[in-house]
C-alpha cells in the first residue's frame, strides 16, 4: 500500500477534522475563519494534485487494486478541486446575507469534494459506492440547508428519495456482477467477462444495466430526470451552483472506469443503452427548457440536455480516439459554464429576493453592463456560439460522432442544438433589447471585488479557451490515453 499515492485524500480528511473542531470554538461573529480553512485546503490539495500530475506519466493502482492514480483521476481532480473553490467564493455573500448554514455549507462541501476525490481514484466497486455515497449524503443536506423554506425541504426529500432508489439500483448491479465474475476490481473485470459463459454473460449485462441506471441519476438524464428542476429551483441558488458543476465531472470519471475500462467487451450493449438516454435527453431537455420562465428551472432542463451530449462522446469513443477525449473537453466546458451561469443568478439575487424569473433579466445591460456581458458570454456558449469554448465542446463531439459513423446521430444532435439556442438567444434578447422592470430599475447590482474577479475570471475564461482552446483539448486527449 503506498500512501503517498493518496495524499490529497489524506490530506482533506485530516484538514476536514480541524475545520469541524475550530468550527465548533468559533464565536459567530469570526466564522469567516471556517470559509477561509476551507477555501485554503481547496488551495494545498491543487498544489499537491498538480505536483502528481506533472511527475506521474505512468498508471498507479494501489491498496490491493482499491485505488488508481493516472491522468484521467488527477485531471478530474484539478478541475473539481477549481470549480469548488470559484463555487465557494460566489456562496460567500448569498449564504451571509441570509444567514444559511454559512459554516455547514462550506464543511459539507469540502466533505463532498472528498468523496468527488475518492471517485476520480476508485479502481474497485467498493471504493465507487464510498465515495458516490460520501458525495450523495452531503449534497442531500446541503440541499435542505433553508430550513425556513418549504420548497428546499421539498427538493431534498425528492432528491433524497431518488438518490436512495438509484444507489439501490447501482448495488443491485455491482452484486449482479460480482456473483458472475467474483471479483470487484474493475483492473480485473474484463479478462474475466472475456472468459465467461454465455449465462454469465447475461448476468453481467442485467448488472451493468442496473448500474448505469445508478450512475445516469448522477448525470440527471432521462428518464432519471424527474428531480432535476425540483432540486435545481427549491435548493437555495448557492447549493445549486455546487450541485449543477463539480459532481457532473466525477460522475463522469466513473462512467469511464466501468464502461470502458471494466465492461470495454459488452461496448455495443451498453452504447445502445446510451444512444437511447442521449436522444430522449436531448429532445426532452431542449423541447422542455423553451417553455419555462423560471432560469433556475431552465438551465436544469438545459442541463439534462447537455448531458445528453456528453453521452455522445462515449458512444463514440470505442469507434474512433477523439471520443473520449471530446466527451471530456465537453463536461469540463459545460461545469466551467454553468458555474459561471448560476453565479450570476446568485449575483442579481443578492439583494434578499431570488431574482429567478426570465423577466428579472429584462434591461440588466442598463443595469449593470459587465454582468450583462459576462451572462451574454455563458449564454453564448450553451448555444454553441463561436467564438467561445461551447463551441468547438460541440463541434468535437460531431467530429467524433462523423468518424466513428454515427452520421445521423450528429444529424440530431445538431438540430437540437439549433432549437436549444432560441431559450439561450432569449435571455441575451432580454438583457439587451428590453428595457427593465420598473421596481428593478433603482435597485443596484452590488459585487464584493472578490467576487466581481472570481466572475470576470469565468466569463473571460470562456472566451479565452474558446479562441485558444488547444492546450486543454490536448490536456483532455492525454487523460484518455
Amino acid at each position: 500500500m503506498n500512501f503517498t499515492i493518496a495524499i490529497p485524500e489524506i490530506f482533506v480528511l485530516s484538514m476536514l477534522c480541524l475545520i469541524l473542531l475550530v468550527d465548533i470554538f468559533t464565536p459567530v461573529r469570526f466564522k469567516i475563519a471556517t470559509y477561509l480553512l476551507v477555501q485554503l485546503t481547496l488551495v494545498l490539495t491543487f498544489l499537491c494534485v498538480l505536483t502528481q500530475y506533472l511527475n506521474y506519466s505512468n498508471q498507479i493502482i494501489t491498496f490491493n487494486g482499491a485505488y488508481v492514480l493516472d491522468k484521467l483521476a488527477l485531471l478530474t481532480k484539478l478541475f473539481l478541486l477549481v470549480t469548488t473553490f470559484f463555487v465557494f467564493i460566489y456562496a460567500f455573500d448569498y449564504l451571509r446575507k441570509r444567514n444559511i448554514g454559512r459554516s455547514e455549507y462550506y464543511i459539507l462541501g469540502l466533505l463532498a469534494v472528498l468523496g468527488m476525490q475518492i471517485m476520480a481514484s476508485a479502481y474497485s466497486f467498493l471504493t465507487i459506492y464510498l465515495g458516490l455515497e460520501l458525495l450523495s449524503l452531503s449534497l442531500y443536506a446541503m440541499v435542505a440547508l433553508d430550513k425556513d423554506s418549504a420548497r428546499a425541504t421539498e427538493a431534498a426529500m425528492k432528491y433524497f428519495v431518488m438518490g436512495a432508489l438509484a444507489t439501490g439500483l447501482l448495488l443491485y448491479g455491482m452484486s449482479m456482477v460480482y456473483g458472475a465474475t467474483r471479483t470487484i476490481d474493475i483492473s480485473q473485470l474484463g479478462d474475466i467477462v472475456n472468459l465467461a459463459t454465455r449465462n454469465e454473460n447475461m448476468v453481467v449485462l442485467l448488472g451493468l444495466i442496473f448500474m448505469l441506471a445508478g450512475l445516469l441519476f448522477k448525470f440527471g438524464v432521462v428518464p432519471f430526470h424527474m428531480w432535476v428542476p425540483d432540486v435545481y429551483d427549491g435548493a437555495p441558488t448557492s447549493v445549486t451552483l455546487f450541485i449543477a458543476s463539480a459532481p457532473k465531472v466525477a460522475a463522469f470519471c466513473v462512467t469511464m472506469r466501468i464502461l470502458v475500462e471494466g465492461l470495454s467487451s459488452m461496448q455495443i450493449e451498453w452504447q445502445f443503452i446510451l444512444v437511447c438516454v442521449a436522444v430522449l435527453s436531448m429532445f426532452g431537455g431542449n423541447v422542455l427548457a423553451i417553455a419555462q420562465s423560471n432560469i433556475k428551472r431552465m438551465l436544469a432542463y438545459s442541463s439534462i440536455a447537455h448531458m445528453g451530449y456528453v453521452l455522445l462522446g462515449i458512444i463514440a469513443g470505442p469507434d474512433t480516439v477523439e471520443g473520449y477525449s471530446a466527451a471530456m473537453f465537453y463536461i469540463a466546458t459545460y461545469v466551467l459554464v454553468a458555474a459561471g451561469a448560476f453565479a450570476v443568478i446568485a449575483i442579481m439575487s443578492d439583494e434578499g429576493v431570488e431574482l429567478d424569473k426570465l423577466e428579472d433579466y429584462r434591461g440588466l445591460n442598463a443595469r449593470n453592463p459587465w454582468l450583462a456581458f459576462i451572462m451574454l458570454l455563458l449564454m453564448f456558449s450553451m448555444a454553441g456560439v463561436p467564438p467561445t469554448v461551447g463551441f468547438f465542446a460541440k463541434l468535437g463531439l460531431l467530429q467524433a460522432l462523423v468518424e466513428a459513423n454515427y452520421i445521423w446521430l450528429a444529424a440530431l444532435a445538431l438540430v437540437f442544438a439549433i432549437i436549444g439556442a432560441y431559450y439561450y438567444l432569449r435571455i441575451v434578447m432580454l438583457m439587451y433589447f428590453e428595457e427593465p422592470r420598473a421596481e428593478l430599475v433603482k435597485v443596484k447590482i452590488t459585487m464584493r471585488p472578490g467576487i466581481l474577479a472570481a466572475i470576470s475570471v469565468n466569463g473571460i475564461a470562456v472566451l479565452w479557451f474558446g479562441l485558444l482552446p488547444s492546450s486543454w483539448i490536448d490536456m483532455c486527449r492525454l487523460s484518455m490515453v
